[in-house]
């Protein structure tokens, strides 16, 4: 799948859902089903600069794509990142940076996170990119 059809898919989803607390619900579930990124790769360096809570993401190189494990110790970041990981994961860098982010807005992730949460998004986009950027 494309970039794109993860993330139309993930509009699907999430457009069964009328309710945010619905979809709260949805983005902790998914967290929860989350792989875990080892414990020797929660070092500071992975930790993301910018998240109110913590949140470490390691990155590693397979055949040219990155690879991303995750964990946060807030149960809505953590659904959070692994919605991100399902688009990015296994991706060449050039399609991680050329890629549009469209899928936050559509579902409504964006207008129904507190500004300290979506400021770790942000940071957590923007930490993917920089990956990407030094993996090009």
């Amino acid at each position: 799948m494309t970039i794109k059809e993860v993330q139309d898919l993930i509009v699907e989803e999430f457009s069964a859902f009328d309710e945010w607390m619905d979809k709260y619900e949805y983005i902790i579930e998914l967290g929860k089903s989350l792989e875990m990124i080892d414990n020797s790769r929660k070092v500071e360096n992975n930790l993301i600069k910018g998240c109110q809570s913590r949140v470490w993401l390691d990155c590693q190189i397979n055949d040219g794509k990155l690879c991303f494990t995750a964990d946060s110790d807030a149960i809505i970041t953590k659904g959070i990142i692994s919605l991100l990981i399902r688009v990015y994961n296994g991706r060449t860098p050039q399609e991680i940076l050329s890629s549009d982010l469209d899928f936050i807005e559509k579902i409504g992730l964006k207008d129904n996170l507190s500004p300290t949460r979506a400021n770790g998004l942000v940071s957590m986009i923007e930490q993917i990119k920089i990956y990407a950027k030094e993996n090009l």
